[in-house]
């Protein structure tokens, strides 16, 4: 055989062995968060590791096509950047699979959800790990790295729920209520003579009109359970909590509440981003 076809034959074998590049994807410029409540469903943007924005839809039955239609929108009208990573956390499991459809036909990969299975790092406590709530467990990674341990988070939404995170960093269990909204909203569907009145803070407690005491009712009421909670809570935890408030009434109710530390409104948004960071 010539020289010159063994040369060329000894190149041809050369780069058969050669092991080809993997193509590998762009690292994400933002990251989609949507958190999927009974009551609201909050879709968050992040740029980074700083937030940038979120905003707050009804939940309500829909297909994949009508919540991709929602996230475009979104999309265009506050100039996400691209390309994208999603996040996805749902308490309801009948718009679960419509959202990740929905965020995997925009960013173009399934998104990362969250339950037991995708938070290896948090020791979980509770008889069932996989009856704990997506969003607990996205509060519980937040508050760990956020504000430490121990900990307690008061999450106030459709319910009111109380979890505790040890001073290791496991998740312990907790309590959960009924939701502040949700107990007000029974009351004035059974009760034909009240009338429904905005939750906010009344003049005084001892009310002179309906709407005063349907107020001071419900606002401190709801303040006063939480303060309850907590300290029982915090009697059978070791060491001193912390006590954040998040959901959507917290700055409404944390303020009357003697035992919360702080607010964090995107607490739950927040754990999503560093579960998300932890899978990557």
């Amino acid at each position: 055989m010539p020289e010159s076809k063994r040369r060329a034959g000894s190149r041809r074998a050369a780069r058969a062995r050669k092991p080809s590049r993997v193509a590998h994807p762009p690292r994400p410029a933002g990251l989609v968060a949507v958190d999927v409540g009974n009551s609201d469903t909050v879709v968050g943007l992040f740029a980074g590791r700083e937030l940038a924005g979120y905003w707050r839809l009804t939940s309500r039955a829909a297909t994949a096509d009508e919540l991709g239609l929602h996230l475009e929108a979104l999309s265009r009208a506050h100039r996400w950047p691209r390309p994208l990573g999603a996040v996805l956390c749902s308490v309801v499991p009948a718009l679960t699979v419509p959202w990740a459809r929905a965020l995997e036909h925009m960013i173009g990969a399934p998104p990362v959800e969250v339950t037991a299975a995708s938070v290896p790092s948090l020791p979980i406590r509770y008889h069932d790990r996989t009856a704990v709530g997506a969003d607990r467990l996205a509060n519980a990674i937040a508050v760990r790295v956020l504000y430490g341990t121990p900990a307690i988070v008061v999450d106030l939404g459709t319910a009111t729920t109380f979890d505790c995170i040890s001073r290791q960093g496991a998740y312990l269990g907790g309590a959960i209520a009924p939701g502040v909204a949700s107990s007000a909203e029974e009351l004035f569907r059974r009760a034909a003579r009240l009338p429904r009145v905005e939750l906010r803070r009344p003049a005084r407690v001892l009310g002179r009109t309906t709407e005063e005491s349907l107020q001071a009712g419900v606002l401190w009421g709801a303040a006063g359970q939480v303060d309850a909670l907590v300290r029982r809570l915090a009697l059978e935890m070791k060491g001193t909590p912390a006590v954040i408030a998040t959901g959507g009434l917290a700055a409404i109710v944390a303020p009357e509440c003697e035992t919360i530390n702080r607010v964090d409104e995107a607490l739950t948004l927040k754990g999503m981003r560093l579960i998300w960071e932890d899978s990557r």
